[in-house]
């Protein structure tokens, strides 16, 4: 049976997308917190990249009780998205609907990648974790979503 200490490769596989989709997330907030100029929306992308920090850091305490070496950088996938925020920033001069925009299509990625953890991993010891993560994604999904339709 499948405890928090004794977590099979398939949860620990699921853990390890998560830390580094987070950790992308994160530095995506931060990155778009220095180019808008809204303080309310840098605000609330900071807040984010706090809280994606703190997720990270729970799903990487769960690798190491388990005896993986966590991941701590994001993937290739969440430099290119940053990339393409700094650029669209660059271009729009920080447009507020443009990076919410950005921002909800980064949401859409973490959602989607938590809803395909949560089914691969149904019935894990450390299923509870996982969806009060997929409770804040998505509260912060819906937040940033009716902010940018506000601006439409």
């Amino acid at each position: 049976m499948e405890s928090v200490t004794t977590l099979n490769k398939d949860t620990i596989k699921g853990i390890q997308n998560l830390i580094e989709i987070n950790i992308d997330s994160s530095k995506g907030f931060e990155e778009a917190a220095e180019k808008v100029e809204n303080n309310a929306i840098a605000d609330l992308f900071r807040t984010c990249a706090s809280e994606r920090r703190t997720y990270a850091n729970d799903l990487q305490s769960l690798a190491v009780v388990n005896a993986k070496e966590p991941k701590t950088d994001g993937t290739w996938k969440g430099t290119v998205h940053r990339w393409w925020i700094d650029l669209r920033g660059s271009i729009q001069s920080g447009d507020e609907h443009a990076m919410l925009a950005e921002a909800e299509r980064g949401e859409d990625a973490i959602k989607h990648r938590y809803e395909d953890t949560l089914k691969d991993t149904a019935g894990s010891a450390v299923n509870d974790v996982l969806q009060r993560q997929y409770a804040g994604v998505k509260a912060r999904h819906d937040q940033i979503r009716d902010m940018r339709d506000a601006r439409a």
